[in-house]
């Protein structure tokens, strides 16, 4: 079995399961990268039903994230995970790619 090119912590999968288990017109988290931010691109979370023709579709117990091809490029080798701290709960995304990012942890420059 090849390895996912983008991973998923335990803690993400753990908190997907909760959000999507809790609509049931949803089956997964959609993760894409946009233009815009104050870093030069964007990370948008989005629940949706199905998965896209060209999407990576990355599984983890009864999680479910899907990246479209175009986003990917952006985030191969990066890792999702879920931050539960004094500063509030965020999806985080760790990306060896970015050079730099801001202050929020959703934008991020190449």
């Amino acid at each position: 079995m090849s390895e996912q090119p983008v991973t998923l912590s335990e803690a993400a999968a753990k908190r997907i399961a909760e959000i999507v288990s809790a609509d049931a017109s949803k089956q997964a988290l959609r993760v894409s990268v946009e233009g815009g931010g104050c870093s030069g691109f964007s990370y948008k979370f989005d629940l949706v039903e199905a998965p896209q023709d060209d999407d990576l579709v990355i599984a983890k117990g009864d999680a479910k994230v899907l990246i479209d091809s175009l986003s990917l490029v952006y985030m191969t080798g990066s890792e999702i995970d879920f931050v539960d701290n004094l500063l509030g709960q965020s999806f985080q995304i760790k990306n060896p790619n970015a050079v730099a990012s801001c202050g929020c942890g959703t934008s991020f420059s190449i």
